[in-house]
C-alpha cells in the first residue's frame, strides 16, 4: 500500500486528502493501490482532463476542461478499479471562494453561463452586483465552472467548505 501522507516528506508535489481522482471509482482509498498507472484512462478522456497527479497516479484538472461523464477512462481501464455507469458518478461538488469576482463587487457570470445543472445561479442584491448562489444538490461536480472562472475561484472536491 502506497503511504501518501509519508511521501509528502520527501517531495513538494503532493496528492491532498480531496485530491480529485476518477469518476466512478469502486474505492477511491484504495485507488493507488489498484491503479497500475497505464495511462489508457490519460488517453481516453475525451476532454483530456485527466492527468498525471502525484506518484503518476491519474487525477482530474478541471483547469483544462470539464468532465461530461462519457466513461471512456472507465471503459479504457484494464483494471476493475470503477463502478457502472449506473451508479452516481461522484459526491464531488462545486465550491466558489471570497475571491469570486462577483463578491468583489464586479460583474462577472461566467461560471453560471457554463453551468449545464442550473446548479450556479446567481440573486440579485441591492447596491451591488448579482451574487453567486450554489445549489450542490444540483451540482453534479462536473468542473465546467472551474476553467472559466478568471480569478480560479472556483474548486471542485469531495470535501465542500
Amino acid at each position: 500500500m502506497v503511504d501518501l501522507s509519508r511521501r509528502r516528506l520527501f517531495t513538494r508535489n503532493t496528492a491532498s486528502e480531496d485530491t480529485l481522482r476518477l469518476p466512478w471509482l469502486n474505492a477511491p482509498e484504495f485507488f493507488a493501490d489498484l491503479c497500475t498507472q497505464c495511462g489508457e484512462c490519460l488517453k481516453a478522456c475525451e476532454t483530456q482532463i485527466i492527468v498525471k497527479g502525484d506518484g503518476g497516479f491519474p487525477q482530474v484538472d478541471f483547469t483544462i476542461d470539464e468532465c461530461t461523464f462519457c466513461y471512456q477512462c472507465a471503459d479504457a481501464c484494464p483494471e476493475s478499479l470503477f463502478a457502472s455507469k449506473q451508479q452516481p458518478a461522484w459526491s464531488a461538488k462545486a465550491n466558489i471562494n471570497e475571491q469570486c469576482l462577483a463578491q468583489q463587487n464586479v460583474e462577472c457570470r461566467s461560471c453560471g453561463d457554463m453551468c449545464e445543472s442550473m446548479a450556479i445561479q446567481f440573486r440579485l442584491e441591492i447596491g451591488r452586483v448579482a451574487q453567486p448562489k450554489l445549489d450542490t444538490q444540483l451540482c453534479n461536480g462536473c468542473g465546467a465552472c472551474v476553467s472559466v472562472c478568471p480569478t480560479s475561484s472556483i474548486n471542485v472536491s469531495n470535501s465542500v467548505a
